[in-house]
């Protein structure tokens, strides 16, 4: 049924990619992983989009539902620490206030960026010093030398990882079957 679902209910994406892995042997541990989009039910992803999200992890990100797989993947394996503070970056060098600024730079050296943190991402202890010291004055730069470590090692491990996933496989197999 679940099948049947996944292949004949359109081009739903969270149903389809909760729906596809009801017959795989980790379908409870992924699904569990996939929140509930409500705004994504009148979806529409091809088979060329979900295919072009193998050219880069840039193209990847850039797609909307490309980063909500990929986020879902990188939680289902506990690893979405990277994928979560490179986004926060992103929304951090939108702010516009020095007071909001500063109050989310100090809640992002929290969570991320201090030793023995939450969501501690890997790396190295001069880029962590120099984060300590930018906080105390933030700029929209504070950040920056972080978010480009931890998106080289999105793209060296991560990426490549998602691309061989049952995830990524099986969405595609499934766009490929609707298509014919």
């Amino acid at each position: 049924l679940m099948h049947f679902l996944s292949v004949h209910s359109g081009k739903n994406f969270m149903c389809r990619l909760q729906c596809m892995f009801s017959n795989s042997s980790s379908s409870e541990r992924i699904a569990s992983t996939l929140p509930s989009f409500p705004s994504m039910a009148s979806c529409r992803l091809s088979l060329e989009d979900t295919q072009q999200w193998s050219q880069s992890l840039e193209r990847l990100l850039e797609s909307k539902y490309g980063l909500a797989t990929f986020r879902n993947f990188l939680k289902s394996e506990y690893s979405d620490e990277n994928i979560e503070f490179w986004l926060t970056c992103e929304d951090y060098k939108k702010i516009k206030s020095s007071f909001r600024m500063s109050s989310r730079a100090k809640k992002i050296y929290e969570q991320f960026i201090k030793a023995e943190s939450p969501k501690e991402i890997n790396i190295d202890y001069q880029t962590r010093e120099q984060i300590k010291r930018n906080v105390k004055t933030p700029t929209v730069h504070s950040f920056d030398d972080a978010q480009k470590i931890v998106y080289g090692l999105m793209e060296r491990d991560s990426y490549p990882r998602f691309l061989r996933s049952d995830i990524y496989r099986t969405l595609l197999e499934n766009l490929a079957a609707d298509a014919t």
